[in-house]
């Protein structure tokens, strides 16, 4: 397969308009926003039309005129999703339901697959959203461990 690397402003919305027209896409994710579950740089996802939106889904959403987020959702309230990274400890962002354009149905990590929609990731996110208050500690204990890891 071809590694095409291109900018967010640029990949995003053709990923928003290729899950539109009934393709899944599957793409390299950076960042650091979804720890412990994603890790950017190493891990991919792969992205599907949103066919209903449930508290735990990992979505591709527009927050803002030009800017996506790969986010959980936490919650709903009418017509607003609301979103936070794994990886955040306080940070949320809202938007539209229209401004979901994909959800996630699998990470890819080390050529092994993880479900996104099943029972023990469901789990893991659950547990892992009980934890906010640890948050800050558990990943910078994740963060040290990671990068000495690297180093080795």
């Amino acid at each position: 397969m071809k590694k095409v690397v291109m900018h967010n402003n640029v990949l995003l919305p053709e990923v928003a308009r290729l899950v539109a027209l009934g393709e899944d896409v599957t793409m390299c994710v950076k960042g650091t926003s979804m720890l412990p579950f994603i890790r950017g740089g190493r891990d991919s996802v792969t992205l599907t039309a949103v066919d209903e939106i449930r508290d735990y889904d990992i979505v591709l959403a527009e927050v803002a005129d030009g800017v996506y987020v790969l986010h959980r959702v936490v919650g709903t309230d009418g017509d607003k999703v609301i979103l936070m990274g794994d990886g955040n400890i306080c940070g949320r962002e809202m938007c539209r339901r229209d401004k979901v354009m994909a959800k996630a149905i699998r990470i890819i990590r080390d050529g092994k697959t993880v479900d996104c929609m099943s029972a023990k990731h469901l789990r893991a996110a659950k547990l892992w959203r009980r934890l906010l208050p640890l948050r800050r500690y558990i990943l910078a204990i994740y963060r040290r461990l990671n990068h000495t890891n690297h180093e080795n």
